[in-house]
């Protein structure tokens, strides 16, 4: 269940990771400004993630229960809502975003190049909601091999586009950084068309009644987004601290904001595994509540945190051998590989504590309780935000320092997760 989940989480991840190859070349002040803006719209894009597990958690619930016409009717109620909250991610890029930005950002070239990227790039957000709701239907009914084509078909367009846009190639004229943004957009609108042709085809549509009955229904809309809100809140929360760690990173200048963006794609693309477990471990810890049997989600989780911290082990010692040929892609000059190497160590570290944290967090989200997930985000980010703080503005040390913040942020999300779920009160929550 949990590889074409990898492969669902790898291509966004390829996808980061080629638009900052591409802006490498561009120059190191690209690969810095690209650091801010991939942060910005992630911000927004995991709000979509938040959406995406509420409701895979009561459609994996339902499919618990053999309840088909329910999944469909929640995800006609989550096509809705999910397009609803995008347009409210545009305007606020549009009206709040340029304020905080320029207050924020030291450098006016690189605001400059942030904003205008942000401008076009924020226009992705329809679809990638749509898409990922789409996600929700395949991952909450265990049908997740066939998030394969859509994640195929968005990676291929993705690196054409930003190869054709970024440089001018194949008759398409040279627009440079921003050609990113239209290429990321290109990119979601193939994958959403994609995986709904494979939907159709698969008669996915009829097994599940989806969009057999086109009322609104007031009341599922509120379920699912009270169940929802608190993830994305947890998750929005998460993504706007590491929004301000970048920014704070900026004050160390254009290399180090530069190393930091590389260090974003290892933690994505090495990183894979964990989140795929994690999901996975939602989906399960929900379904098989959903069959009452309460007695194995403690036995289960622990099994996929193995197999996610052995995953994870064999990619970090991969990582370790030779972290030279996975910075050269950047297409940087020697003293960035120098600097950044003792930055990946670091990150070796939380990797391999994110592989079994997340599986234990997301079994939470699984039971069903999101506002405790919330909770344990909240308290974990105080700790990271004051750490940042201290670490990179007040004693000015350098960026390797500043990314033990990781560790700080596992470390906390595992405890808590980890003590909730033995303590057995997850059990007095049915829905």
């Amino acid at each position: 269940m949990a590889m074409p989940i990898s492969l669902a989480i790898l291509v966004p991840q390829i996808n980061f990771f080629t638009n900052n190859i591409f802006l490498g070349g561009l120059g190191e002040q690209s690969l810095a400004s690209a650091g801010i803006t991939g942060v910005y719209y992630l911000i927004f894009a995991v709000v979509g993630n938040g959406l995406n597990n509420g409701l895979q958690t009561l459609i994996a619930r339902k499919a618990g229960e053999n309840d088909l016409k329910a999944i469909g009717h929640l995800f006609f109620h989550g096509v809705w809502l999910s397009l609803a909250i995008s347009f409210v991610g545009i305007f606020i890029t549009y009206t709040v975003a340029p304020v905080l930005l320029r207050a924020t950002i030291h450098d006016s070239k690189i605001y400059e190049q942030v904003i205008g990227f942000t401008y076009i790039r924020i226009w992705g957000l329809p679809l990638l909601y749509l898409y990922v709701m789409r996600n929700a239907l395949l991952v909450g009914t265990n049908q997740t091999r066939l998030l394969i084509w859509g994640t195929l078909a968005e990676t291929g367009v993705n690196i054409f586009f930003d190869y054709a846009l970024i440089y001018g190639h194949f008759g398409f004229a040279q627009i440079g950084f921003n050609g990113a943004a239209y290429a990321s957009i290109i990119a979601e609108a193939a994958g959403l068309l994609v995986i709904f042709v494979v939907i159709h085809f698969k008669g996915i549509n009829k097994t599940f009644s989806l969009f057999e009955n086109w009322k609104i229904d007031v009341g599922t809309l509120r379920h699912i987004f009270y169940k929802s809100l608190p993830l994305i809140l947890q998750y929005a929360i998460s993504i706007i601290t590491w929004e301000y760690f970048y920014i704070l990173i900026e004050h160390h200048g254009e290399r180090a904001l530069a190393i930091s963006n590389s260090m974003r794609n290892i933690l994505g693309v090495f990183g894979i595994f964990s989140w795929s477990f994690a999901a996975t471990a939602n989906t399960m810890v929900s379904n098989v509540i959903g069959q009452q049997k309460e007695e194995e989600v403690i036995p289960l989780i622990n099994r996929i945190a193995v197999l996610s911290l052995a995953c994870s082990a064999i990619l970090t010692v991969m990582l370790n051998i030779d972290p030279r040929t996975f910075l050269m892609f950047y297409r940087q000059d020697d003293q960035f590989i120098a600097e950044a190497i003792p930055v990946i160590r670091v990150i070796s570290l939380a990797l391999v504590m994110m592989s079994f944290s997340s599986v234990w967090l997301n079994s939470v989200t699984g039971t069903g309780n999101t506002v405790v997930n919330l909770i344990i985000e909240s308290i974990t980010l105080t700790v990271y935000c004051i750490y940042v703080y201290l670490v990179l503005e007040t004693w000015n040390m350098s960026i390797t320092w500043g990314w033990g913040s990781e560790m700080v942020y596992w470390v906390g999300m595992f405890s808590m997760s980890f003590g909730y779920m033995k303590s057995g009160r997850w059990k007095k929550k049915k829905r």
